[in-house]
């Protein structure tokens, strides 16, 4: 079974957000929407997450609903430019 931390894009900072959202594997990050993260993560924090967070969150979400995921999407980057309009 895939961990977290094996997900592109995911390092120590991640993993501790995953942890203060109650996301501790795969099978929860699956039910999880990137954005519904983010929001929860500004709330949790008291403060506005920079917005490459979400991306972030979008793209591990991705990541664990398919393993199969094209390698251009399993950068957090391709989901910047999907969430500013760049790609669809």
């Amino acid at each position: 079974m895939r961990k977290l931390k094996e997900l592109d894009g995911i390092g120590p900072k991640m993993l501790k957000d995953f942890e203060l959202l109650g996301v501790a594997n795969i099978d929860q990050l699956k039910k999880q929407s990137g954005r519904r993260m983010y929001d929860r993560l500004c709330e949790l924090t008291g403060q506005r997450q920079d917005p490459c967070v979400l991306d972030v969150f979008v793209c591990a979400v991705a990541q664990a609903k398919d393993p199969n995921l094209p390698a251009e999407q399993r950068n957090w980057w391709h989901w910047s430019r999907v969430r500013k309009g760049q790609i669809r």
